[in-house]
């Protein structure tokens, strides 16, 4: 008899999605096994069940993993499409020939690091709020921070009825009318800083993200993107304790990237 998996790691192997991601799909209808409408809990064999999410078939990937990082400009949805019609990440990756998603997001206003990859298990780990993954962001705010305002970021704020998780954070400029913070956090809540800002009167004008672990943005330009180097990957995968097994399958695999060369120079 042939294996059965879940329904949400073959999407996910398939590089539609993230695990978390095909569940949401999953929830709202959109997938449906021989006709039927799924449900959370499905099991399907990849070889013989037909998979639809949306009007698309899924066809079960074999080919090699991708993990990339993106700098995401200002003014792009963290989506692969947009019903609204607005710019997504999509367009700066359309020439990778493996279908690559985001893991975890960064609103339209924000820009900086975002990684993006076909493998839904190592996205499903880097972004699953028990990691706590590392992500440090530079944030500019147009009022000035006292070291109250510093010491109530750090410990933690009530935002949407939950208290924040302890972040560092250190005042990297001063001026007249805006202050340059570095804020690492090690949760991922939607819009986090601009809330947590907002709770103290500080008005957020540019939020970058600068790193996530120890993988850093750099000089990467606005638009580009480039392969994750081994040490890059193995880094982010024991910052997710991810097992040492699935650690060299995805260096083997990163060694092989066909797109070891970054575009650059949009």
């Amino acid at each position: 008899m042939a294996e059965r998996i879940r329904l949400q790691k073959m999407i996910a192997d398939c590089g539609i999605a993230s695990r978390r991601k095909a569940e949401q799909l999953i929830a709202e209808g959109k997938v449906r096994v021989n006709g039927r409408v799924a449900q959370i809990g499905d099991k399907v064999d990849p070889a013989s069940d037909k998979v639809t999410v949306g009007s698309r078939k899924l066809v079960p990937q074999n080919s090699l993993r991708v993990y990339i990082m993106l700098h995401k400009p200002r003014g792009f949805v963290t989506t692969m499409d947009d019903e609204l019609g607005r710019r997504c990440v999509a367009e700066l990756v359309s020439d990778i020939e493996q279908r690559v998603f985001p893991v975890g997001r960064l609103d339209r206003d924000s820009e900086g690091l975002l990684l993006m990859t076909n493998d839904g298990e190592f996205a499903n780990r880097i972004s699953h709020p028990r990691s706590h993954v590392s992500k440090t962001y530079r944030v500019t705010v147009r009022q000035q921070v006292t070291e109250d305002m510093i010491t109530k970021l750090s410990e933690g704020l009530m935002v949407d009825g939950q208290m924040t998780l302890p972040a560092d954070v250190n005042l990297v400029t001063k001026e007249e009318n805006r202050c340059v913070l570095l804020i690492t956090l090690y949760e991922g809540r939607n819009r986090q800083i601009r809330k947590m800002c907002e709770e103290l009167g500080l008005e957020v004008i540019r939020l970058k993200r600068i790193a996530i672990g120890n993988v850093k943005l750099g000089m990467l330009k606005p638009g580009d993107w480039r392969d994750l180097n081994d040490d890059e990957l193995r880094s982010l995968m024991a910052s997710a304790q991810i097992s040492a097994a699935r650690q060299k399958r995805a260096a083997k695999a990163a060694e092989k990237a066909p797109y070891k060369k970054k575009r650059q120079g949009r």
